[in-house]
């Protein structure tokens, strides 16, 4: 059985039990706790925790999932086993408040051994110490003695968070191979494999370790696509499955090597990260030198040194990328409608690398003769990380064909070093209302009318990074209140400034509008005194929020520009969109010419000159695509979207703030324009008074 039919007959079967089938979410999480989608119930998180209402109560699934960063990290194992994957589907079926233990052991066991045809006593059952329902459950539907064990059997994303019991099954590959039953000191020999996960998602779990439990009882399952495959194709190692065979012979298409025992680590490698770095790049993520950019660069730099090893220096996964696309494009149509993009970007960061690389070793070959007891120091090793954008993990690489190692503690002292020099983090006070879960949701609806003058109730003040029940006159701090009507910074836009009044008394000059998850922080300096439990009038700036929406409109008049001048490949790649200001990335693979420039902000002002009608418009996201709304790359939307369509030349899927008509812009006026990544273009712009 090969991959998509798996994926099909999956589906199918749950389709058939009452779910509702819904594509893959974006690998991009909305989840600042995490770099990228871990797991299949990372997309359902704040249904889990009851601050958004399910598709359905019944969903089934098949996730794409990257673990190479963080807590979730399989990126080093990759290559050295058959197991291993920085990218994997994750197969999902899910129960908000409908279904529980009974139906999901149910229907797990049903599918594997009934329908799919699994022989029973090859299976392995597993429950939590504490769930004794579940131990009952699988007597009665399997006739089989669950397997109690502890830590090994509660599953959670994070360290905070919805989390639960669990329930596995294990499946024994026979006795001619290695491994004992899980919980037991040889479990890890690989005779027995889970592939499947019945998680009980009945608790959150706060930054103190407390369990408080869901709104409602959940069912999170999820079964490892490439450990099925390997099943029901007679396989031991996932990498000897269709889909890797295929792309393995892609590898020897373009390097001209064959699979051998001494290579197989590299072809490994090589097709574990092609998946990673084209689902990645597809997604809408941008290889660069922070964050989950900083992983896939790593992901696609060890990969191209895996093809130096078979010999091959040019080009690699940009040349791979159309086999990926041709094993996984129906099943991930996103792969094909942005091969032209990432095959761009992929394409010129192995141009950097390749030049990286050549100065990389250029130092390793000067600082290798000084090397005593075969370690290079930590300090080289971290230049050649700052200076060259060499991972330690290449570094030791590179090293390990020489017989060195590298003093892992001195790198690491010299990374902790550089974190202290730049511990200027915005993203430190976002982590403490993270850990407040009990916090529920701001109502923002009436973000999109500042002129309410609406009474709102404090929940909670942060002021110098402890919670506190008042503030005092001249302190900074960051209020959550129950409603409000500012517009929290998102989607590239800036936050609102305005004032929290009581009565005619300002009680807080708020500067800024920020987010932390579904949360409204309104930040400023007291005026006189604030308390959790006030009510307070919040009053919006109208000033810098027409000046905003002047930016954000046109913003959408600017990416209409340039696919007109340019070409209808151009996409945006990321903005921020402040008081009469814009900054745009797109993708383009070269700079702009002055002519294309000028006609591009003679366009844009032609249309503000037009007055255009700009509509503001919630609907159906299909009724949306049906009007050819465009939609951001890698972005992820709910069932109801809105829609800003300005005149006939820009229809776009946008949750900002925006003016009526394009006239009230009155002006723009670009500024800059400049490369910021490989394939990625910036252009900042003035519009209105500023222009």
């Amino acid at each position: 059985m090969t991959y998509n039919e798996i994926r099909k007959l999956f589906l199918n079967y749950f389709e058939s039990h009452g779910h509702k089938i819904v594509p893959s979410a974006s690998l991009i999480p909305n989840d600042p706790t995490l770099l990228f989608t871990v797991a299949g119930m990372v997309p359902w998180k704040n249904i889990f925790l009851g601050f958004e209402d399910a598709p359905a109560p019944r969903v089934a699934d098949v996730q794409k999932c990257i673990r190479a960063g963080g807590k979730h990290n399989d990126l080093e194992d990759v290559g050295f086993d058959g197991r291993h994957h920085t990218f994997f589907e994750m197969l999902g079926n899910w129960s908000f408040g409908d279904y529980f233990k009974e139906g999901a052991i149910e229907m797990s066991w049903d599918l594997l051994t009934n329908v799919i045809g699994i022989d029973p006593a090859r299976l392995v059952v597993t429950a939590h110490e504490t769930d004794d329902e579940s131990a009952k459950i699988w007597k009665r539907v399997a006739g089989k003695d669950a397997i109690r064990l502890g830590k090994d059997n509660w599953w959670s994303a994070g360290d905070t968070g919805p989390c639960g019991p669990c329930s596995e099954i294990f499946y024994d590959f026979g006795e001619n191979v290695p491994g004992g039953l899980p919980g037991t000191p040889d479990e890890d020999g690989g005779r027995y494999v889970e592939i499947w996960n019945d998680v009980f998602m009945q608790y959150n779990r706060d930054a103190n370790g407390n369990l408080t439990k869901l709104p409602k009882q959940n069912v999170d399952t999820g079964a490892g696509l490439e450990r099925w495959a390997a099943v029901l194709q007679g396989k031991f190692d996932n990498y000897d499955t269709d889909l890797f065979v295929n792309l393995k012979n892609a590898v020897s298409d373009v390097t001209g090597v064959h699979e051998t025992d001494e290579n197989k680590t590299s072809f490994k490698v090589i097709t574990d990260h092609l998946r990673s770095v084209g689902f990645a790049i597809a997604d809408g993520v941008i290889p660069s030198n922070s964050d989950r950019g900083y992983v896939i660069r790593r992901i696609l730099r060890r990969a191209m040194r895996h093809g130096q090893l078979l010999g091959h220096n040019g080009a690699l996964l940009s040349r791979l990328y159309p086999a990926l696309v041709e094993q996984m494009g129906d099943a991930y149509p996103e792969l094909r409608a942005n091969a032209t993009h990432v095959m761009e970007i992929i394409t010129n960061e192995e141009n950097a690398f390749a030049d990286m690389l050549n100065n990389g070793l250029k130092l390793l070959e000067h600082e290798l003769p000084k090397v005593s007891n075969g370690v290079l120091p930590g300090a080289v090793a971290f230049k050649l990380f700052d200076t060259y954008g060499f991972p330690l993990d290449l570094t030791q690489m590179i090293l390990r064909e020489k017989n060195l190692t590298v003093d892992t503690a001195g790198f690491e002292s010299e990374m902790a070093a550089q974190k202290e020099r730049s511990r200027a983090d915005t993203r430190g006070t976002r982590v403490l209302w993270e850990s407040r879960s009990e916090l529920p949701a701001t109502i923002d609806g009436a973000k999109y009318a500042p002129d309410e003058n609406m009474e709102s109730t404090v929940l909670a003040i942060l002021r110098d990074g402890e919670f506190v029940e008042n503030a005092n006159d001249g302190d900074a701090v960051e209020v959550a209140l129950d409603k409000t009507n500012f517009y929290g910074t998102q989607g590239g836009q800036t936050g609102d400034s305005g004032e929290l009044k009581i009565g005619n008394n300002v009680v807080l000059n708020v500067t800024d509008a920020i987010r932390a998850n579904n949360i409204v922080l309104h930040r400023g300096t007291v005026m006189g005194k604030i308390s959790v439990g006030d009510k307070v009038h919040s009053v919006v700036n109208p000033q810098n929020r027409a000046a905003t929406a002047r930016a954000h409109t046109a913003t959408h008049l600017l990416q209409a520009a340039l696919r007109k001048v340019l070409n209808t490949d151009v996409e945006q790649r990321g903005s921020r969109v402040a008081p009469d200001s814009v900054r745009f990335d797109f993708s383009f693979g070269r700079a702009m010419t002055e002519a294309e420039k000028t006609a591009v902000e003679n366009l844009v002002n032609e249309w503000i000159n037009a007055d255009m009608p700009v509509l503001h418009e919630e609907m159906p996201i299909d009724e949306a695509k049906k009007r050819g709304a465009m939609a951001l790359f890698g972005e992820k939307y709910g069932d109801v979207v809105r829609v800003i369509t300005a005149g006939d030349v820009s229809c776009e899927l946008c949750g900002g703030t925006h003016v009526n008509h394009t006239g009230e812009i009155m002006r723009a006026k670009i500024n800059k324009e400049k490369s910021i990544s490989s394939g990625i273009r910036r252009i900042t712009m003035s519009v209105g008074a500023l222009a």
